[in-house]
Order: C-alpha cells, then sequence, then structure tokens
C-alpha cells in the first residue's frame, strides 16, 4: 500500500537521505525545508510522487499549510517524520540565551506545532499513521558540553511517550529514533557553539568541543542503513515506541539503565519509606 509522508529538515542529513529512500520504494513524499528550492530536485526526478513546500517549523501558520497541500496532492496523510533540527555545544554557564533558545524553537517548539498541524490529516488516513520524531542518543542520555542540546531532546521524549498514549486508540504510533553518531552534517553546518568558553571547563566541555569540531566525517554510522531501519519500524505493524540506531547509541543506553538499576537498589529501602506512618 502506497503511503504519503511528510517530512521536515529534507535539505540535508537524514532528512534527504529518508526522502530518497522513500520515493526510490514508491512512496509519496512532501519533501520540505526553509527554502524550497533545496528540495525542487527531488520533486523534479519525482514529479507524480514528490512534492517540494518551504517549511520553517518555528514560523507560525507553515506547518499547517504543508500538512494541508499534502492532503490536496495526495488524498492522505499517513507518516509524518519531525526531522528538522539542529544541535548546540557548550557548558550550561558558558550558553547564552540567544544561542540555545533558537535550538529549543526548532527542535521542540517547531517538531509540537509541527505535530499538532499534522494530527487532523493523520487521523483521517483512517488508522496505521505513523508520527516518527528524531530525537538523539542525547535524548536519553546527557553529555558534558551538551546539556542544552540534550534538554531540547529530552523534552521531545517526555512528548513522545505522552503522545504515543493519547494517540493510539486513534489507531497512530509514535516512534522515537535515537541516532548514536552518524556521517551527516551533524556536527558540521548542523551544529554551533557558545560563543564563550571558560577555562574552568576545558577538561568537561572543552574536550567534548575539540573531540566534535575533529570528529565530523569520521562517525562510524552509514546513514542511509539507518533509514532504511527507520522505514521498516514505520511499516511494521508493531513499531517500537524507541528505536535507537547505531552501536553507540545501544552501549550508551544501556550503561545508563544499569547506572539507574545501580541507584533504584541502593536507595530504594530509604526512598520508599518516606510515606506517612
Amino acid at each position: 500500500m502506497t503511503k504519503t509522508w511528510l517530512i521536515t529538515g529534507c535539505s540535508s542529513g537524514f532528512g534527504r537521505i529518508l526522502s530518497e529512500a522513500v520515493l526510490a520504494r514508491g512512496d509519496n513524499v512532501v519533501v520540505t525545508a526553509r527554502d524550497a528550492r533545496t528540495v525542487q530536485p527531488l520533486a523534479d526526478a519525482y514529479p507524480d510522487r514528490a512534492l517540494a513546500a518551504a517549511l520553517d517549523v518555528t514560523r507560525p501558520g507553515d506547518a499547517a499549510g504543508v500538512a494541508a497541500q499534502a492532503e490536496a496532492r495526495f488524498g492522505s496523510l499517513d507518516v509524518l517524520v519531525n526531522n528538522a533540527g539542529f544541535g548546540f555545544m557548550g557548558a550550561v554557564e558558558e550558553s547564552q540565551p540567544d544561542e540555545y533558545r533558537p535550538m529549543f524553537e526548532t527542535n521542540l517548539f517547531g517538531l509540537i506545532e509541527t505535530t499538532r498541524a499534522a494530527l487532523p490529516a493523520l487521523r483521517r488516513s483512517g488508522g496505521g499513521g505513523r508520527i516518527v520524531n528524531l530525537s538523539s542518543v542525547g535524548g536519553i542520555t546527557g553529555r558534558m558540553g551538551f546539556g542544552l542540546y540534550n534538554a531540547s531532546k529530552f523534552a521531545v521524549e517526555g512528548l513522545s511517550e505522552a503522545l504515543a498514549e493519547e494517540v493510539e486508540p486513534l489507531g497512530l504510533k509514535v516512534i522515537i529514533v535515537e541516532p548514536g553518531a552518524f556521517r551527516t552534517d551533524f556536527l558540521g553546518r548542523s551544529i554551533s557553539a557558545a560563543r564563550t568558553r571558560l577555562d574552568a571547563y576545558e577538561q568537561t566541555s572543552g574536550r567534548t568541543r575539540d573531540f566534535s569540531q575533529t570528529n565530523d566525517g569520521q562517525q562510524p554510522g552509514d546513514p542511509v542503513r539507518a533509514m532504511n531501519v527507520l522505514m521498516q519500524a514505520v511499516d511494521s505493524p508493531s513499531p517500537p515506541l524507541r528505536l535507537p540506531l547505531g552501536q553507540d547509541a545501544y552501549a550508551r543506553i544501556r550503561s545508563k539503565l544499569s547506572q539507574i538499576e545501580s541507584d533504584l537498589q541502593i536507595w530504594e529501602a530509604a526512598a520508599v519509606a518516606t510515606g506517612f506512618a
């Protein structure tokens, strides 16, 4: 059965690769970017199944307009992929509001508004719809130097858990995608760093900055393979709520789960004995 997808952030990276793969297999895709000219070649290559549209997820009204275009062009909307986003590095103390708040506007608030705009069309699709939220292994595990970015993705995860419960009775499923390090533009043009760099954090966030700035292009993950797994999850009748991608993502998540279990065991007796006697 042919699906209609709406994918945000398709000018490069995961969004571009996923759009190309979905089109190649025969589905319909609304490919979006802030500048529609960057995704128009995809629409030109698949004139019957692709629609290029301008979508700035932070601009009120854009998402609703694009969702309406999807239904008008293809008759329905079956899959929403909230991929648009970018990263930010810097210790919490080093970071300024004008540096990190735009990231929250895109990574979190833009995702919320795009989802709200697409939900009526997804509900009208008659069940089986999917909402795919691109989080990160950094959405479930924090790392020095990425605290503000982690906060934006942790928020996406909490939102997605609640949303999954709300839409399940409607026949819709939510998938939280948690990639590790993949060879995309994330460490290049899709990330910024705090202007301030304090000596006090050179051995923590400073090391993260230095590693990130020299590791671009060396990431172990193949983004094409990652998006193939994502498509498998979307097609599954029982998709996972969480979909970590990459060996490093699994290692970091399992390490965190082990630490949580250790804390629970050590503190459980004292912590549960806090009710009224």
